[in-house]
């Protein structure tokens, strides 16, 4: 008589496994950012494209320097590190000298990400924190914002963004198409929208954050008698709300703990906007909820099946 032994394998989560790799996420990210890349070139030239070009450098290059330096395992082909470029270059005005996005690839690549453990151990998005250093160090460099070209070349008069025009909304397709001042990442409202309905076609990124920040800056707009259209399609809000915001490692892992980050975003960033001394904060409020996010874990997580209720 045969004896079938068997052995009942205990091991920690996961349990459920996809092919969804962090090469593949990245990729779907950059991807989802190639059209607001494609309209900074045709809104602000080709050097928007030499500012771009030599972040994702400046941040590629970085990571791998520090994996040959630290002997570790070569990461820089999870293209973590170009979407860290591509975020950094985006909130960046086509105006900066190029030394700027070597710093702030710095900044967000050997001290966010690499000082912590590299890629999921980060304490904050790396490219939210390089665009931080740089507008601390480097003020008027970081506000030196371009006129838009058109497709002939001649200059567009505008004012310097949208925000700083002092309640003076622009027209509805400006803010679409990104005819005004601005970083090379913000001002095509347009493009920004394709980005995100990639991700959420290839479900790269989940609807509750956005939806939460979106909302609550449209609520506050109104409440507060400001133009919800001109707060929600300028500044680095749908940037920020699209592609920062939703960073797995620096944003809850539950339901409820996503829509307190969002709602926690829009507020901040509205007290910036509407109270505050800056004409913009998204980074900066996207950064304070990072901080938040180990607590905010720990409060809205689940109970596993079959354990008792949390103290």
């Amino acid at each position: 008589m045969e004896v079938h032994t068997s052995h009942l394998v205990v091991s920690p989560v996961p349990h459920v496994r996809a092919s969804l790799t962090t090469r593949r996420v990245m990729a779907n990210v950059i991807l989802a950012l190639l059209p607001a890349l494609i309209a900074s070139v045709l809104i602000f030239g080709l050097r928007a494209l030499l500012v771009t070009a030599v972040t994702v450098a400046a941040c590629a290059a970085m990571e791998w320097a520090w994996c040959v330096l630290r002997h570790e395992k070569q990461t820089v082909g999870d293209l973590s590190a170009v979407v860290t470029g591509l975020l950094l270059a985006f909130n960046l005005p086509s105006t900066v000298p190029l030394y700027l996005p070597i710093i702030g690839a710095a900044a967000a690549i050997l001290v966010t990400k690499q000082l912590f453990g590299g890629i999921g151990h980060n304490f904050a998005n790396p490219a939210i924190v390089g665009r931080i250093a740089l507008a601390v160090s480097f003020p008027s460099l970081m506000t030196a914002y371009p006129y838009p070209q058109t497709l002939s070349g001649v200059d567009i008069l505008s004012s310097a963004t949208p925000l700083a025009a002092h309640g003076q909304s622009l027209p509805l397709l400006d803010l679409l198409l990104g005819t005004h001042g601005g970083v090379l990442g913000e001002t095509c409202a347009l493009a920004l929208l394709i980005g995100f309905g990639w991700l959420l076609c290839t479900r790269t990124v989940e609807l509750t954050i956005p939806l939460a920040y979106l909302s609550t800056v449209a609520a506050m707009s109104a409440l507060c008698g400001q133009n919800v259209l001109t707060q929600l399609l300028s500044g680095g809000l749908l940037l920020g709300a699209f592609f920062m915001a939703t960073d797995y490692t620096t944003s809850p892992f539950t339901r409820k703990g996503k829509l307190i980050f969002g709602v926690g975003c829009g507020l901040i960033t509205c007290a910036i906007r509407f109270w505050g001394n800056m004409n913009e904060g998204v980074s900066y409020s996207i950064l304070l909820m990072n901080l938040t996010v180990p607590y905010i874990n720990a409060k809205t997580r689940k109970t596993p099946m079959g354990g008792g209720k949390r103290k």
